[in-house]
């Protein structure tokens, strides 16, 4: 038997459950890790709601988590029994003491990466590596505007863009979030609460605005994000922290300036073994060099039985940057 999160039915954070649960040795290409710290993510918050819904009901909850692996299904050669490894594309789950995983989606990790680094950033770290490298890739000298600069995604944004050279302007919703940001590379900071976005961004550009922007909050910055760019910019949409844009009318993309919109996720992006080494091993590097430092804020560890309390503090916009589920 072990523990894990589990919901009933969608809803807010109360109906997340702390259960027993057997769990079934790894098939063909799994295998099966002792998580030893979880990654708590926005995109739960989505799942758990009901926003995205899961394939079936009761339904575990998390894809992202980093431990050893305890058993090896047949058919896998690239992992072993012991390895230290960490995954962010699994099957929902990952909130549990065990966890099976596709082979292809769980990275070794290298010595220098604790289990904690390793799972407050992977997903995140993954996320920033493709829109910042992939999905538009960001020059040295560059200025990009990046919403959510204090959040996790953000603040590795932030280090990402200080290695490149790049300069990121920032929104936050607090002075004390604008030097969270700043402190972790952002060139700039609008805080969205007093100033209004598009306006700073011209200022801060001297008329000329931003090729790119990437908003993952949705709805509440959506026209915000269009009225930042240059003619034939591009607005990379990749979450809803504020609810997703709809009804779009896509004549307004030409009424701003020919503008480009797309709307990625990591899935795109890692597919297969190969792409996930490659995401990987940059973030790897830029850790192990120090260029990006992971750390967890103070209370932002939660007990795996504290789930609820984890997703009403980031919810309630409590956090900064990443936080974790430890199991016990």
């Amino acid at each position: 038997m072990a523990k894990r999160i589990q919901f009933r039915a969608p809803g807010d954070p109360s109906v997340l459950e702390y259960v027993d649960f057997t769990p079934r040795d790894p098939a063909a290409g799994e295998v099966q890790v002792q998580n030893q710290a979880i990654g708590i993510n926005y995109i739960d918050t989505y799942v758990r709601s009901g926003l995205y819904a899961p394939p079936s009901l009761p339904s575990g909850l998390g894809t992202e988590a980093a431990g050893v692996v305890v058993k090896v299904g047949a058919g896998v050669s690239a992992l072993k029994t012991g390895d230290r490894v960490v995954y962010a594309q699994s099957a929902l789950g990952a909130y549990s003491e065990v966890h099976n995983v596709p082979a292809d989606k769980a990275a070794i990790l290298p010595d220098e990466i604790s289990v904690e680094q390793a799972a407050a950033s992977f997903l995140k770290g993954m996320t920033v590596y493709y829109l910042l490298r992939q999905t538009h890739e960001i020059q040295s000298g560059e200025t990009f505007l990046f919403h959510a600069a204090a959040g996790g995604v953000g603040l590795i944004a932030c280090q990402w863009a200080r290695a490149l050279g790049a300069k990121l302007i920032g929104t936050v919703g607090s002075q004390e979030k604008a030097e969270r940001a700043r402190q972790a590379g952002a060139w700039a900071t609008i805080n969205y609460r007093t100033e209004d976005i598009a306006q700073r961004v011209g200022e801060l550009t001297g008329g000329a605005k931003v090729a790119v922007v990437y908003d993952s909050v949705g709805k509440d910055t959506w026209l915000a994000s269009l009225d930042s760019l240059r003619r034939r910019g591009l607005l990379v949409s990749f979450g809803n922290a504020s609810g997703p844009v709809t009804g779009v009318n896509l004549a307004i993309l030409n009424q701003k300036g020919s503008l480009y919109v797309t709307r990625p996720s990591l899935s795109g992006y890692v597919t297969n073994r190969a792409e996930l080494e490659q995401a990987s091993g940059a973030l790897f590097s830029l850790i192990a060099s120090g260029a990006i430092k992971v750390e967890i804020p103070a209370g932002q560890r939660f007990a795996l039985a504290d789930a609820r309390a984890a997703h009403q503090a980031l919810e309630g916009r409590q956090t900064q940057g990443s936080c974790l589920l430890i199991p016990d």
